[in-house]
């Protein structure tokens, strides 16, 4: 038999799958196991695409693979993996790779594997043996030839099997003693599996009790996935939940996956960011027990081998967490639920730059699955080819929260008049409110107030950020940091100016301003982990919730009454199509957090221009103008869903190679794409990490054409840019 497999090496210019022969006592593999295989010089791990009985190189000249280890892959995740290398021009290891069991490695160091101890039990001639009077009774040995050590190992065996770990700390018995016993045929030491602890999950926030009768948008948001789940095979499965804030979608959720259980089949949750798996995995877990695992990068290694083993075994039917989840080896898929689909989190930002909605769709579509995605603010491409269910209203039938709009222009420091007005509110009621400053850190940058130096990256074309607590300014691209200056290295003055303000600086300014109103920071530089900031801010009587946009997203706090959007037109200011798209979301996201208690609320919208387009659909609830009028943009500039993108970074230590070798892609490109395709560029992009960057850009109504382009043009260049020290990066649909 021959095994076709892809080794797990990243070099674009590879061409796999490569065969080797397999050996009899290795009859055993199939697609998806993962083996160690002689490649050239050294040996590394590859994965098993295809079987087959022929090959065009004679058997006796291959090479046979070295091992095959324990792990292995499912066969339909192995097809997902290269479908992902394919459909965002990666490399087939790098698709493999995001479907391996964690901690797999590259084969030159020991992958994370099932942890073992070892077991002492007794043996059946010592089972009537205790500590009493020593007499024989059918041991191999006669008890008054034993220790009063060996007796009690005994004794604390008579319960049933003990790790030799737990039996040597309980007993002060050393191991020389157990070994002597297993010599004397009286006990049996054994190497066992066992599973490691995952941490539990903690539900935060409003939860609601399974047996709750459901709102009439509810039912009919639970038939149409019903719908979809129980669809003969090639129906379209797919439906979009598009349901203001509060109207109860994840209840729905939890109800659509439980009736994928009860027809025997698996389900994978989807979540926007690993700051909201816990809380969500808390409320699957409270409705469905161990049948609930989680996978995220937040776990350690063996953690998330052992979540990813009970999901392979079956012992666990359910799978929460963000985007990577979606590559969960569940069997008998039933239903993928994509929360907060309109997030840009579903996009990884490192090759392959894959979209988890996507991957979600054709993995429900290859297993005959259910696909269920909702969001109070849908993606305008969701909208335009998905079917939707409206759920219109909140779950307590309260209307949404007025939103007023104020300008930063009138503002008194980083708030208006109106914010401080509306915050002082809450503290004098004892209320809570959530605070969202899209920026970290305490300022934006540092100035010279005497020769005007600005505090820059050395490595990247930005300037530093001001982080007071760390004593450091540090760069939010490549992480560089350095202590924060005394004095202007150029001029000597110690007149350093600060600009800007972050939610370091506003959560220490909304302290002394709210006192004793208990202000929380939740950010990626909060020193507690976001789960522990959540349930803090839930169990206060009152507070002030202060962080960027992971305080808006998916949050059920009812108690909370005032919602606050700070410079909320900052991302208009992006040269970015999606501009519109994100601001709306951010502050229709952050609105619907408040007024869900029976105090009811208010938001206040701080912003430079308030009356952007975004800003004022938005403080009026109205998605569905919203995305019709964005529809409209983009179908008259050919901007998705009604074109597509494909962007190609070309990077460089050095200036000049990196736009000569975008020079030769674009023209490539051009001279293999029709007239319904333009290629723009090259244009350079700010040095980030140290090098020099220029990107093209591909604007193409032909998706497949396109993207043909790019792929053959960038396998084509990449031995000559691995020469000139290039590197290529390829985003497909770039956000």
């Amino acid at each position: 038999m021959i095994a076709r497999v892809e080794p797990l090496t990243t070099a674009r210019a590879l061409r796999g799958p490569f065969d080797y022969r397999v050996p009899a006592e290795m009859e055993g593999i199939e697609v998806g196991s993962v083996l160690l295989v002689p490649f050239g010089p050294r040996r590394t791990l590859g994965v098993v695409v295809e079987l087959a009985e022929t090959t065009e190189i004679a058997p006796e000249r291959l090479a046979e693979p070295v091992a095959a280890l324990e792990q292995d892959v499912p066969a339909e995740l192995v097809h997902l993996g290269l479908w992902v290398a394919e459909e965002w021009c990666s490399t087939p290891a790098r698709g493999l790779a995001l479907v391996l069991p964690p901690g797999t490695g590259t084969g030159r160091r020991a992958p994370v594997g099932a942890r073992r101890a070892l077991v002492v039990a007794l043996t059946p001639d010592a089972a009537g043996e205790g500590a009493g009077p020593r007499k024989p009774t059918g041991m191999a040995e006669p008890a008054a030839r034993l220790g009063t050590r060996q007796l009690a190992v005994l004794d604390a065996l008579r319960a049933g099997p003990v790790p030799a770990a737990a039996l040597v700390r309980r007993t002060g018995a050393g191991h020389a003693t157990v070994r002597a016993l297993e010599a004397r045929g009286l006990v049996t030491v054994t190497s066992e599996e066992y599973a490691r602890a995952v941490s539990e999950a903690v539900s935060v926030g409003a939860t609601a009790p399974a047996g709750r009768a459901l709102t009439t948008a509810q039912e009919a948001a639970l038939a149409a996935a019903l719908a979809r789940l129980d669809a003969p095979p090639g129906a379209d499965r797919r439906v979009l939940l598009q349901g203001v804030t509060g109207s109860g979608k994840t209840e729905v959720y939890l109800r659509a996956v439980a009736a994928a259980l009860e027809r025997g089949r698996s389900a994978i949750v989807l979540v926007p960011e690993i700051a909201l798996t816990p809380q969500t995995a808390g409320r699957f877990r409270e409705r469905f027990g161990s049948q609930v695992a989680v996978l995220h990068s937040g776990l350690r290694p063996g953690e998330r081998y052992e979540e990813w083993r009970r999901l392979r075994r079956g012992d666990a039917k359910v799978c929460v967490g963000p985007r990577s989840a979606v590559f969960a080896p569940v069997a008998d898929l039933g239903l993928i639920v994509v929360d907060e689909e309109h997030d840009a989190s579903y996009k990884q930002d490192s090759d392959p730059r894959y979209d988890a909605r996507r991957v979600a769709e054709r993995r429900a579509r290859e297993a005959g699955a259910a696909l269920v995605l909702g969001s109070a603010t849908p993606r305008p491409e969701s909208v335009e080819h998905l079917p939707r269910t409206l759920m219109p209203t909140r779950v307590d039938g309260g209307p949404p929260p007025p939103v007023e709009l104020v300008s930063a222009l009138e503002a008194d420091g980083p708030l208006h008049p109106r914010v401080r007005e509306a915050l002082d509110r809450v503290r004098r009621r004892g209320e809570k409110a959530i605070v969202l400053l899209n920026r970290r850190g305490w300022s934006n940058f540092l100035s010279c107030r005497s020769c005007g130096r600005v505090w820059g990256c050395p490595e990247c074309d930005v300037s530093l950020v001001l982080h007071r607590s760390a004593g450091r300014l540090s760069c939010h691209h490549c992480g560089h940091g350095e202590r924060v200056p005394r004095a202007c290295p150029d001029c000597g003055s110690v007149s350093v100016a600060r600009h800007g303000t972050g939610t370091e600086r506003l959560e220490e300014e909304l302290a002394a301003a709210l006192a004793p109103l208990p202000v929380m920071r939740l950010d990626a530089d909060s020193g507690s982990g976001p789960a522990e900031v959540l349930a803090r801010f839930d169990a206060a009587p009152s507070g002030v919730l202060v962080g960027t946009q992971m305080v808006a997203k998916g949050h059920d706090f009812p108690d909370v009454t005032l919602g606050v959007v700070l410079d909320a037109d900052a991302t208009l200011r992006f040269p970015d199509f999606r501009a519109e798209e994100r601001t709306f979301a951010l502050v229709a996201q952050l609105a619907g957090r408040s007024g869900r208690g029976p105090r009811g609320g208010r938001v206040v919208v701080q912003a430079v221009d308030p009356d952007a387009r975004a800003l004022r659909l938005a403080a009026a609830h109205d998605s569905e103008g919203f995305v019709r009028s964005e529809l409209e943009r983009r179908r008259a500039l050919r901007y998705p869903p009604f074109g597509h993108l494909v962007r190609v970074v070309c990077s460089s230590p050095e200036p000049g190679p990196e736009t000569h070798v975008a020079e030769r892609l674009r023209d490539r490109m051009a001279a293999t794409t029709g007239e319904e395709t333009a290629v723009l560029g090259p244009a350079p992009l700010f040095r980030r990490g140290g090098r020099h960057r220029a990107q093209i850009m591909v604007k193409s109504t032909e998706r497949i054409a396109s993207l043909r382009a790019v792929r053959e043009a960038v396998e084509a260049a990449a031995p000559s840019c691995k020469r000139a020290g290039v590197a290529l990066a390829v985003d497909v649909d770039p956000h």
